[in-house]
């Protein structure tokens, strides 16, 4: 049986690559287009594609078959997506202040971002291994494959430039970039550089 749960596992992988990027891009020099990539991607594959996989699909199927949707498990996942999207927002926030000249905001920037970061890798893997789980066995066969295909159904909706690939191809990108070396400058001090 194909579990549902092993799309949104893998979605997970990436995901966790992209915090990866970003933990490691707070020990550099900011790039205003590299955080704007990373706001995007957050967005609208992490947030806009996955957390709507499984607020509008997986949890709601979920709370048919017994689970809260107001406590419990579920509740959790909930508070942590609303937690997240206000470390995204203060990353939007203070870039822009980044691209009107205030350099300060480049804290508060790496705040939100290392925030958000350790938010969704503990999240993840309250996911992966403990909702996950009940989720396979609470759910029928049926169920897993209904869920498999709204999941390639809503995949498959979003414009080509904005599809799963895309945004897969484009947190490797930023993946080959930052993981596997950086040509800038690492930053030493406030804002200083050091060669």
């Amino acid at each position: 049986m194909e579990f549902a749960t092993k799309n949104l596992e893998n979605d997970h992988v990436s995901i966790l690559k992209l915090i990866d990027v970003m933990e490691r891009m707070t020990n550099r020099i900011p790039v205003v287009e590299d955080l704007e990539e990373v706001i995007d991607l957050i967005q609208n594959f992490a947030d806009g594609l996955h957390h709507a996989k499984e607020e509008s699909m997986l949890f709601p199927l979920m709370a048919e078959r017994g689970f809260s949707m107001t406590q419990g498990p579920i509740s959790v996942m909930l508070s942590d997506h609303v937690q997240g999207r206000n470390f995204v927002k203060g990353m939007a926030g203070n870039i822009d202040l980044l691209k009107n000249g205030d350099k300060s905001s480049t804290k508060a920037i790496y705040e939100n971002m290392l925030g958000y970061g350790g938010l969704l890798t503990n999240h993840i893997a309250k996911e992966n291994n403990i909702l996950f789980r009940m989720a396979d066995n609470a759910l029928s066969t049926s169920d897993h494959q209904s869920l498999v295909t709204q999941f390639a159904e809503i995949e498959n909706q979003i414009v080509s430039d904005n599809s799963k690939g895309n945004y897969l191809a484009r947190i490797e990108k930023l993946a080959l970039k930052y993981l596997e070396g950086f040509p800038e400058q690492r930053i030493h001090g406030d804002n200083e550089t050091c060669n």
